[in-house]
């Protein structure tokens, strides 16, 4: 029997929907009380450059509603250093950010970009007590380098196996959960704690659960507040949790 991971819901879409009109609302921390309310085990953000979503006055109202893991996404520059030493939530998880990109496209290309992790942001969140975690695609050489970094955790993304899901391409999506099934194996036995999020809903999730071993979170957003629209936040929750307590425990 599977440990069931838990399940971190990402509200940046709560704020997507606010800052549309420029209004007040939906409120995204009445967001993250009401997932957490449902049975969500924590809340995911992502704070972007150019505050597309979540901004910086959202985080107190944040930090203040949330009583499970609060996860801090972000770019690692000095700003969002400092943002997220201010706020001291239970983790951080670095990601690339481009700027033209609607969502996360891909994992940090940490051979390129492992000594300036660790510099500016590694380091000085370690040092406040943080976390971390880095996203990253599901490739050895990748989880090796995350462990040598020494980091805490690390972010499986999931967003090719999703897009193979989407497309029917079974043959697709039997590689790609099987490279994530190997990179959770990996991250494990290097003693991380093993994360994984990007593209996951109601009708894969069955199947990456049944597939991958050794998760101590997932995080899922847009399909989630998605579903939400037509079910309701709370019932969306559940709906997932459901899922995944199914799954884990063998029903």
């Amino acid at each position: 029997m599977n440990t069931r991971p838990k399940l971190l819901v990402n509200i940046d879409h709560v704020a997507t929907l606010r800052n549309a009109r420029g209004e007040g609302f939906p409120d995204p921390a009445r967001a993250a009380g009401i997932c957490e309310a449902a049975g969500a085990d924590g809340i995911v953000f992502h704070i972007r450059s150019d505050r597309r979503h979540i901004r910086d006055e959202d985080l107190p109202a944040l930090k203040a509603m949330v009583k499970g893991t609060l996860d801090f996404e972000m770019a690692a520059t000095q700003e969002m250093v400092d943002l997220c030493i201010d706020l001291k939530p239970s983790l951080c998880t670095l990601v690339p950010e481009g700027r033209e990109e609607l969502t996360t496209e891909g994992g940090l290309d940490l051979p390129a970009v492992a000594e300036e992790l660790t510099t500016l942001a590694i380091t000085p969140l370690q040092s406040s007590g943080i976390p971390v975690s880095l996203f990253v695609d599901p490739v050895p050489a990748h989880i090796d380098m995350a462990a040598a970094l020494g980091v805490e955790a690390v972010e499986l993304h999931t967003g090719t196996f999703a897009n193979a899901w989407m497309q029917g391409d079974s043959d697709q999506v039997k590689y790609e959960v099987g490279r994530i099934a190997d990179a959770a194996e990996l991250a494990h036995q290097k003693g991380l704690l093993v994360n994984a999020g990007h593209g996951l809903n109601l009708d894969n999730l069955h199947a990456f659960l049944s597939a991958v071993s050794h998760l101590h979170e997932i995080s899922i957003g847009h399909a989630l507040i998605s579903d939400a629209l037509f079910l309701g936040l709370s019932t969306t929750v559940k709906a997932y949790l459901a899922l995944i307590h199914g799954q884990t425990e063998g029903t």
